[in-house]
């Protein structure tokens, strides 16, 4: 029996809880599939050290 991929994707929203490096791996072992920020809170400057976590960890 072959499998077929996942057509279900998996979303996280990134908050201040979930941005450290530590947990956005975790996110992505444990299948995340799109990293959602929430741009109603934070500044540019988080949002932007976040974004580079999410793509050195991906």
């Amino acid at each position: 029996m072959t499998t077929s991929p996942r057509k279900t994707k998996i979303v996280c929203t990134i908050g201040p809880v979930t941005a450290s490096p530590e947990r956005i791996e975790e996110l992505i072992r444990a299948g995340m599939d799109v990293a959602r920020l929430n741009f109603s809170h934070g500044d540019h400057k988080t949002h932007r050290q976040t974004i580079r976590i999410i793509r050195k960890k991906s």
